[in-house]
């Protein structure tokens, strides 16, 4: 289960990527194997996501609907500031999901 304090903590350092590396453009899709997508327990289906180790999961939770999520409703793919220079899937989830407003 993911603390206030552990997303607080990814939120800054996902902040400070996009600092450091002023605009960025997102190309490729984040790899659930790389290790910042492993460490969050990235998946880019969030059908996916191991409910026993994640129990916070819900079914409905998914990058698409998440407060980071950078893309427009219904996007198949958007920009995350967790990944810096990728993008997930809309239907992704990782555990410092954040519900959109």
């Amino acid at each position: 289960m993911t603390s206030r304090r552990e997303f607080v903590i990814q939120l800054g350092l996902g902040s400070a990527a996009l600092l450091a590396g002023g605009q960025v453009f997102a190309q490729a899709m984040v790899d659930e194997k790389d290790a910042q997508a492993s460490s969050l327990g990235y998946k880019a289906d969030t059908s996916k996501v191991d409910g026993k180790k994640f129990a916070n999961h819900k079914a409905d939770q998914q990058c698409s609907n998440c407060a980071l999520f950078q893309g427009k409703a219904g996007d198949k793919a958007g920009a995350c500031p967790l990944f810096a220079g990728k993008q997930v899937a809309g239907s992704g989830w990782c555990s410092a999901y954040a519900k959109k407003g």
